[in-house]
C-alpha cells in the first residue's frame, strides 16, 4: 500500500461559494451542503492556506468553450430550462426527476466547468502541477443530454482543453459507484483518451453500462477500460481491481495529464450504491493516483469530486482528504475531526458528525500477482477486462 508522502509541488484549488448555486432542490440527494462543509473542514485544516497553494474562485465557461464537448442546441436548452424552470425537456434529460430545471441553472453548471477548466488552463500554463475542483466530477453529461445530476461534463470540458491546447495524450480515472458514461461516449473514438472506470456493475446501478466490452470505437479501441464490480464489493476486493488494472494501463498508455473523478458514493454508508467502501480506501485510491502522476505523467494531475450522498458523514472527510493529498499532506486517517467544525455541524444541522477522519479500515487486499481465482466474482470481472483489453496495450492479461 502507497504511503509516499506528495510532494508540495504548486496546486490550484478552484473555489468559491458561488459553487453553491448548483441546487436541484431540498429533496434532491445532490445537496449543496456536501460543498459547504467539505470547503468548511478543509479550511479548519488550513488546506486553502498552505504556501503551495493558489486559492481562485470558480469562473464561468463560456458558450464557445462548452461547445468543445457539448452540442450548441444542447447548451441552448440549457439556457431555456435555466430562464423558465417550468419547462421540462425529456429528450435533453432536462427538468426531469433525476436533473430538474432550477432559476439559473445553466450559470451554476457552467461554473462547476469553468472550474475544471481553469485546472487544465494551470497545468498548460506551468503555474500548477496539481489542480482540484472537488465540486466538479460531473462525469456523466454527454454531448446533448444532462443525466445523473450532470448538466455539464466537467471532466471532458479540461480534457478536451487539455487536447486542444497539444497534449497527446490523457488519461481519466473514475472510482465513483456509478459508471462515467458520459466521459467516457465523448471520447469513445479518440485514441489520445484513456478512459478507466471502476463502478458498481450496470446491471444493477445506474446507468446501466460500463462493461468490459465497451473497449473504445473503432479509431480507439482499447481505450475505454471498465471494470463492473458485483455488490457489496468492500475495501479488499475493490483496491485489489483496481491495482490490477489501473497502474498497468497508465504505464503503458503513459499520460501525459492525469485526470481523476473521486466520488465517494462507494462508500458503505451511501444510499445510492450498494457498494461498500471506507473513507480509508478512497484516501488509499487518491495516494494511489498521486503516485501515478508522479511516476508517469510529469506530475501533471487534475482531481475532481463526483458523487457523493451522505453530506455529514462521508463526504467532506473523502475530499478534505483529496485536497491535502493534491496539495501534498495527506492529513492522518487518526487526526481527529476539528472540535469546531464537528460543533458547526450540529449546531448548523442538527447532525452528528463522524469523531475522526478515517473508518478505522484494514486496507489489507491480496495482489493480482498471487493468483487467480475463477470462483470469486470481482476476479472474474477483472479477468474480463483485462482479456478485454490489456492486449491492445500489449499487456498479457495472465501476467502483467
Amino acid at each position: 500500500m502507497s504511503a509516499t508522502p506528495v510532494p508540495a509541488v504548486p496546486t490550484l484549488a478552484v473555489w468559491s461559494d458561488s459553487l453553491l448555486a448548483y441546487n436541484f432542490g431540498a429533496h434532491h440527494p445532490m445537496s449543496p451542503i456536501r460543498l459547504e462543509l467539505t470547503a468548511r473542514l478543509a479550511d479548519e485544516y488550513a488546506i486553502f492556506h498552505r504556501p503551495n497553494v493558489t486559492l481562485a474562485a470558480a469562473e464561468m465557461a463560456g458558450d464557445a468553450q462548452l461547445e468543445t464537448v457539448h452540442d450548441p442546441a444542447y447548451v441552448a436548452a440549457v439556457k431555456a430550462v435555466s430562464d423558465n424552470p417550468a419547462v421540462v425537456d425529456e429528450e435533453r434529460g432536462l427538468g426531469t426527476e433525476d436533473d430538474p430545471a432550477f432559476p439559473g441553472m445553466h450559470a451554476a453548471s457552467a461554473l462547476i466547468a469553468g472550474a475544471s477548466l481553469q485546472s487544465a488552463a494551470a497545468i498548460l500554463d506551468g503555474s500548477a502541477l496539481h489542480a482540484v475542483n472537488f465540486a466538479g466530477g460531473m462525469h456523466h453529461a454527454a454531448r446533448g443530454k444532462a443525466s445523473g445530476f450532470c448538466i455539464y461534463n466537467d471532466c471532458a470540458l479540461a480534457i478536451q482543453h487539455l487536447l486542444d491546447r497539444g497534449v497527446q495524450r490523457v488519461a481519466y480515472v473514475d472510482v465513483d459507484a456509478h459508471h462515467g458514461d458520459g466521459v467516457q461516449s465523448i471520447f469513445y473514438n479518440d485514441p489520445r483518451v484513456l478512459t478507466i472506470s471502476l463502478h458498481e456493475t450496470g446491471t444493477h446501478l445506474f446507468p446501466g453500462t460500463g462493461f468490459a466490452n465497451e473497449s473504445g470505437g473503432p479509431g480507439a479501441l482499447g481505450s475505454s477500460v471498465n471494470v463492473a464490480l458485483p455488490p457489496r464489493t468492500g475495501d479488499a476486493a475493490f483496491l485489489r481491481a483496481f491495482h490490477a488494472v489501473v497502474p498497468q494501463l497508465i504505464r503503458a498508455f503513459a499520460p501525459e495529464v492525469i485526470v481523476s473523478q473521486h466520488g465517494c458514493d462507494n462508500h458503505a454508508r451511501d444510499m445510492l450504491s450498494s457498494l461498500r467502501l471506507s473513507i480509508d480506501a478512497q484516501r488509499q485510491m487518491m495516494l494511489d493516483m498521486a503516485d501515478l502522476a508522479r511516476e508517469v505523467a510529469g506530475d501533471r494531475w487534475i482531481a475532481t469530486g463526483g458523487g457523493g450522498y451522505d453530506v455529514f458523514n462521508v463526504v467532506p472527510r473523502s475530499w478534505t482528504h483529496m485536497l491535502a493529498i493534491v496539495a501534498g499532506r495527506p492529513i492522518p486517517l487518526h487526526s481527529e475531526v476539528p472540535q469546531s467544525w464537528h460543533e458547526y455541524v450540529e449546531v448548523r444541522y442538527g447532525q452528528q458528525a463522524p469523531l475522526y477522519m478515517g473508518d478505522d479500515a484494514d486496507l489489507w487486499w491480496r495482489s493480482w500477482e498471487v493468483g487467480y481465482d475463477p470462483n470469486d466474482s470481482v476476479d472474474r470481472t477483472v479477468m474480463a477486462t483485462r482479456k478485454e483489453i490489456f492486449p491492445y496495450h500489449g499487456l498479457d492479461p495472465w501476467f502483467d
